[in-house]
């Protein structure tokens, strides 16, 4: 270890330690490196502080403090520790966290899960930056999320819309497109009525997409699909590999954070940000946390995977006085189709509803509307935001189809013989939602108004008698029965 040099700072008394250099490598286990006598240096290692790791090449790695105890910092190593040896290694800590470039030159770019260009480009600038972690958004300048956030997908849109400022998460069966459906939401999403443009009330709106853990295969179809929108300016695009380092896989969604609060909170943007796949992200956590040896919690996960994730989803939302707002889309698989898997368990009970993909849906996007929810949807659907009669229909499509499900039990113990000639109407229109509205094909964009024409057409298979939950005035101006 060399010594620290004190030197004070002109004009203000203050003290700055050049960084110290670190020599005594105790340890080198799976992605960590374990450094003895932080404690002589002249200044304490903390946690989450950044260091530069010099090889005896001469190369330089980069990581992150994951502990710091008395004479000992564990650091997890972006680039891995595969080549390191313990001897003639070299640690520096910057004492302070790791901070990126943030601004609106990261619109149209597209890197790897570090934020380094893989578009051909220079690296990104920007005029200031930010710590990755972010900091808490004090509560009491925080808005209720409000206006929806159009996919242009019609399941969506429908019965579980999105709005500004909420965390709603996509659970996904193992072998089900839900990378797909993340990069079309993404591709065609949009703050204004019935369009994708990227603007809305004079507000532009921006997307933020990290993929973690993909292989080339799923990154070319992701950049393939984004690729229009990236090209406008609309878009960030942060891609993680599913043979880049483990640590990597844990910093991008982080990185993708940061850039998006910048976005929102000082330029007054509207940002979606979708995250895919968050199993990937939780995955590379557990292996971390096996590798400092913690006592694993359910599933071999760690028992601080909650806060984890949470620290994460917690970023979004909207703040007074300020036009922008930061919406958070998780997309995570399901392992063997497990909904009490501990990922989305725990995912579920931070966010604010969920789009859930099923096999028992045969056709693309496969959501199955009677588990999907989205409990802030009365804040972004209605009256001046998109069709007045916008819940009472989601809501009355949702009855029908419960309704339905039930006949076609009733059919299978019983015979369709059984079914009364109102229970085959019911199951006419839950055939009639699947062909008509819910099926759609991966670059199609709907906007509102037709969705609202398919919805129409699909309740009005239904008695009109039958349609309790939809105000008389309603159902005179839009349903046609048989239709």
């Amino acid at each position: 270890m060399t010594e620290a040099v004190a030197s004070g700072a002109t004009g203000t008394g203050a003290t700055f330690w050049a960084p110290v250099e670190y020599t005594d490598v105790a340890e080198l286990r799976g992605p960590l490196i374990v450094v003895r006598g932080i404690g002589h240096g002249g200044r304490g290692v903390g946690w989450d502080d950044y260091a530069s790791i010099e090889l005896e090449s001469g190369e330089v790695r980069h990581g992150l403090v994951l502990e710091s105890d008395r004479d000992l910092a564990v650091i997890q190593v972006f680039e891995g520790t595969a080549g390191i040896r313990a001897e003639g290694t070299r640690v520096r800590f910057a004492g302070r966290p790791m901070r990126v470039p943030v601004g609106a030159g990261w619109l149209g770019r597209v890197c790897d899960g570090r934020g380094r260009p893989l578009d051909g480009g220079p690296p990104v600038s920007g005029a200031s930056d930010a710590a990755v972690n972010g900091f808490p958004l004090n509560p009491t300048l925080r808005e209720p999320p409000a206006e929806p956030v159009l996919t242009g997908i019609s399941a969506i849109d429908l019965l579980t819309t999105l709005v500004r400022g909420q965390k709603i998460a996509v659970f996904s069966g193992g072998g089900l497109p839900h990378l797909e459906l993340a990069a079309q939401i993404a591709a065609q999403a949009g703050s204004a009525t019935g369009s994708a443009s990227g603007s809305g009330g004079g507000t532009p709106f921006s997307v933020v997409f990290a993929a973690m853990g993909l292989t080339h295969a799923d990154a070319a179809a992701v950049r393939d699909t984004l690729e229009e929108r990236s090209a406008g300016g609309g878009l960030t695009l942060l891609l993680n590999l599913a043979d880049d380092p483990v640590i990597e896989r844990m910093l991008t969604p982080r990185l993708a954070l940061t850039v998006a609060e910048h976005l929102a909170f000082t330029l007054g943007r509207h940002v979606l940000v979708v995250l895919a796949d968050m199993t990937a992200y939780c995955e590379a956590l557990r292996e971390v946390s096996a590798a400092r040896g913690e006592i694993p919690a359910r599933r071999a996960y760690p028992g601080y995977l909650y806060s984890d994730l949470a620290s994460l989803y917690e970023r979004c939302g909207r703040v007074r006085g300020r036009d922008g707002s930061l919406t958070v889309l998780p997309v995570l698989s399901m392992p063997a189709g497990d909904i009490t898997h501990p990922v989305p368990d725990l995912t579920g009970y931070i966010t604010e509803g969920q789009i859930l993909l099923t096999r028992d849906v045969s056709s693309y996007p496969h959501i199955d509307p009677l588990s999907s929810l989205s409990r802030m949807m009365r804040a972004g659907a209605g009256p001046g935001r998109t069709r007045p009669e916008h819940v009472d229909l989601a809501a009355q499509i949702l009855a029908a189809l419960s309704r339905a499900r039930q006949a076609r039990e009733l059919a299978e113990m019983a015979g369709e013989s059984a079914l009364s000639p109102v229970d085959r109407r019911y199951l006419a229109l839950a055939g009639a939602f699947e062909r008509d509205l819910l099926a759609q094909r991966r670059d199609e964009f709907r906007s509102l108004e037709e969705t609202f024409d398919r919805a129409w057409r699909v309740v009005s298979v239904l008695p009109r008698r039958e349609l309790s939950m939809l105000p008389g005035d309603v159902l005179d101006a839009n349903y046609r029965e048989g239709t």
